[in-house]
Formats: structure tokens, sequence, C-alpha cells
């Protein structure tokens, strides 16, 4: 019996990730033509959609290969004036741009467009104590749009609570920020979704603890989530971590009809304050998600006011007769306000949304 037992799980194993590798290689080998695959269905938002919606005066090429105005992603961003109020389209061609990439808070109105989020990198290999300072990605500026972009973090995964744990992919600090058909990657900590309303459509986000972090009000569409294996550690991972102070923050992370992979067991959220808000919606969730769905590792505080919700879910891991008791299941007037890009007020300041 004990045999048998061992086969099967080393058998459901493989499965999990064969079907993982599977799923990953789908994602990036898309036949991208503005982003989209040539069979996409209508409805999908591509660049030059953006592009009519911006309707930006000034463009600034950037080209690795030196066939640009400016060879590095930084030497463009640097040359866009302070308190800039018109659009500014950045178009980085194809490439691996291995820099660290900052946009301050002093010059919003910028479009980041690359040529697919499997052709066009930003990578950088950094760990630390510091969340920000490990990022590979920055934006403080409002106003700041992405297309067809991989931020990727590719340092080695340190050793478990110590200084060197953190290697963020990208950190979002800047309000009205929307992300289209990009991608984020880490090994922890990967997308620090610190603080604004922000739209991520149609984005790959692969990590293991703390996928997305944050104090963020922002609405993730159409999504791939990714988990994958934290040795280190004994606990499950948490593919959300989102921290709300109180009753009158409007911030929250929702997840609309999105999918959840990956070759690890983990918990969907866990608390960071005492009125954490995370709600999956209309969403497969793959055997991955642990029973309980939800936790407060890390967290003393009282349960009475987290919103760890989900509504409509399918798939393996949707089953929440074992969820967390604290944990909530919305009907369709509860899940409603959060199903509705007024969430994120997006019909004030988003170019394009589904």
């Amino acid at each position: 019996m004990a045999l048998s037992s061992s086969i099967s799980s080393k058998l459901n194993g493989a499965i999990r990730i064969a079907f993982a590798i599977l799923f990953v290689t789908s994602f990036f080998t898309l036949d991208v033509v503005h982003g989209f695959s040539k069979s996409a269905k209508p409805g999908v938002i591509d660049s030059p959609l953006l592009m009519q919606k911006i309707g930006a005066n000034r463009s600034i090429m950037v080209d690795v290969n030196g066939n640009g105005d400016f060879k590095s992603i930084q030497g463009a961003i640097n040359s866009v004036p302070e308190g800039n109020s018109g659009w500014i389209i950045i178009h980085v061609k194809k490439g691996i741009y291995r820099e660290k990439v900052y946009i301050p808070k002093n010059k919003p109105y910028i479009f980041l467009r690359g040529n697919g989020n499997g052709k066009t990198s930003i990578v950088w290999s950094q760990s630390s104590h510091d969340n920000l300072e490990s990022a590979t990605f920055r934006v403080e500026a409002p106003h700041f749009v992405a297309f067809g972009i991989r931020f990727k973090n590719d340092a080695p995964t340190g050793e478990a609570f110590t200084p060197q744990n953190q290697s963020v992919a990208a950190v979002v600090a800047g309000d009205k920020a929307a992300f289209y058909h990009c991608s984020f990657s880490s090994t922890h900590n990967t997308l620090f979704d610190y603080k604004g309303r922000h739209y991520y459509d149609s984005c790959y986000i692969q990590g293991s603890v703390d996928c997305i972090f944050g104090r963020g009000q922002s609405i993730f569409h159409n999504y791939y989530i990714f988990v994958i294996t934290d040795r280190r550690l004994k606990i499950h991972g948490s593919i959300t971590a989102h921290q709300r102070g109180s009753a009158e923050e409007k911030s929250g992370f929702v997840f609309i009809k999105g999918r959840v992979f990956g070759i690890s067991d983990v918990h969907l959220g866990k608390a960071k304050g005492a009125y954490s808000r995370v709600i999956f919606a209309n969403s497969y969730l793959s055997q991955g998600i642990v029973p309980q769905g939800w936790t407060t590792s890390g967290y003393s505080g009282s349960t009475e006011n987290l919103y760890q919700a989900e509504y409509d879910n399918h798939g393996p891991g949707s089953n929440t007769s074992s969820r967390a008791p604290w944990s909530k299941q919305l009907n369709e007037i509860e899940a409603a306000p959060y199903l509705s890009i007024d969430f994120i007020d997006g019909k004030e300041w988003l170019p394009a949304w589904l």
C-alpha cells in the first residue's frame, strides 16, 4: 500500500510538472502580432489601440543594439523633462536590457511600449533586505502605461529570513498605472504593488512566496499566475499578501477571469493588516491551492475584519468546503462592486479596459 501511494504521489507530481511546463511554454511562445496571437478573439487590447487612445505627440526609440535614440531604457527616461504633461511613447525594441529602471514621480505620462513580453525584457539580478532596493523596475510617477514587456529579477534565491531574501521584479508606486500583456518573474516577492490605483490586463506573474504584495488598489484581469517551489520553507507560500490598515482605505487586490497554476502548493493569500482585502472571482484555480485557501501566517491580530473572498471560481482548487473560517464566499450582489472597473475609478483614467 505504501509503495502504491508513493508511486501515485510521484506520478501526480510528474503530471503537475509536465502540465506546468506546457502552460509556461504556451504562454511565452504565442504568435505575437502587436502583443496578441493571430488567432486572438475580438476584444483583446493591443498596442495600436493603446497608441490610438493615448494619442502621444512624441516618440523615443530604444534599441539595445544601438539602432535607436538610446541604447538603455533609463537613458530614454532621463531624457523626459520633469513635470512632463503630455504622453510620450518610449518604444523598446526586442532584446534583453540588463539594467535597473526607475521612473521618478516627476515624470508622468510615459507609455513604455515593448515588442512582446517574450521579446522585450528588462532584467536585473539583486537580492536585498529592502524591497525597493532589490527591484529591477520601479515606477513612482502617475499616469504610466506599459505594454509587452517582461520584468525579471533573476537573482538566485537567498537564505530565508535573512537580509538577502527579497528579489523584486517590479515596484508599482504611482497612481493610475496600467500594464498590458506584461510579465513579472522572480523567486521571492515578485510584484510589489505598493500603492495607488492599478490595472493589469493579460499579465503573467511567477513567484513562490508573496508573489503579489503591497497595499495597492488594483484589478488583475485575464491574469496568469504560476507558482514555483521555495524549498527553503516548510510552510506553504501565498500568492498575495495585501496590507490594509483600516476600513476607510479603498485598497484591495481583485483577480478576475484568470488562471492559477504551478508546481507547489500555495495559499490564495495571507493577511498583512487587520483589513487585508483580496478577491478571486471567475477564475480557474488548480489543485495546488491548499484546502484552507487563506492564512494569517505572520499576522497575529483579529480575523474579524479580514476580507479574503472568492466568487464563482472553478477548477480542482476552487472547492471551498475546507476554507478558513473567516474567509468569504460571495454572492453575485456582494461581488459586483469588485468586478466593476469602477473599483479603481478606471473610466476616469484608463486608456482601455475589458
